[in-house]
């Protein structure tokens, strides 16, 4: 059972200039949503950085709104928040991988995002994974935003080469340039 399990954590960031983050939340279950957005917010502010909140109609909407966020607006990092609870069909299955999916892919283009969307099988499993005083899966996906923005900030001035050589290093064999 994952609730008696204890998992290592790491620290959370500090940072020389704040950090602004955008929580979107898909709050279909307003309780479970509330929740999570309070563990996020206290992560957050906990680090000095701070936040805008933005609620979006579900899960499947988290992803687009945060690729809109991130061409249009000024954040460092992104909190994706909500809930799906297995039901009856396999809306459930595709819910849960696309907006994951989603996320994903915006990550792996640079977006730093915390994926705090809770895949469970029922309310009650939803409820301790939300809540702060519990499992705080809102505050964890806010943790998970501000250390890719660490990681982010401490590599944005170094750039690779795309394999050419600037002219003035690049000798062609046989002659006598230089």
């Amino acid at each position: 059972m994952a609730g008696s399990e204890s998992h290592f954590t790491l620290p959370l960031p500090a940072f020389e200039r704040p950090a602004k983050l955008l929580i979107v939340v898909a709050p279909y279950y307003r309780d479970i949503a509330d929740d999570l957005i309070a563990g996020a917010k206290a992560v957050i502010e906990s680090c000095g950085a701070s936040w805008e909140l933005i609620e979006v109609p579900g899960a499947l909407e988290l992803p687009t709104a945060i690729a809109m966020a991130e061409r249009q607006a000024n954040f460092d990092g992104y909190v994706a928040l909500g809930c799906v609870i297995r039901g009856e069909t396999t809306h459930y299955d595709t819910v849960c991988n696309d907006s994951s999916r989603g996320l994903m892919l915006l990550g792996l283009q640079g977006a730093c995002i915390g994926n705090g969307i809770l895949t469970v099988e029922n309310r009650a499993q939803a409820v301790v994974r939300a809540a702060p005083s519990e499992q705080d899966k809102g505050g964890g996906a806010a943790a998970a935003a501000l250390h890719l923005i660490a990681l982010s900030r401490r590599w944005s001035g170094q750039r690779k080469g795309m394999g050419f050589k600037p002219v003035d290093e690049f000798r062609v064999a046989g002659t006598s340039e230089a």
